[in-house]
């Protein structure tokens, strides 16, 4: 019997739950809708709702603390 290489590693990764960081919002994949931005080093993500409230913010590159 043969397998694939790289043995059990070569599964697919593990589905994660997304929180929306402003309205804790849950998804179990990433929604298309969805945005991210990068602040601090750390990856945030924000459902279409908040994303759609807040966008001449995130256009304008303004922290998620200043909305």
């Amino acid at each position: 019997m043969t397998s694939l290489p790289g043995g059990d590693s070569a599964r697919q990764p593990e589905q994660r739950t997304l929180v929306c960081a402003r309205c804790g919002t849950t998804a179990e994949a990433t929604p298309l809708t969805w945005t991210y931005s990068v602040e601090g080093g750390v990856r945030r993500h924000f459902c279409e709702a908040c994303s759609r409230e807040n966008i001449r913010a995130i256009e304008g590159r303004l922290d998620s603390d200043r909305w």
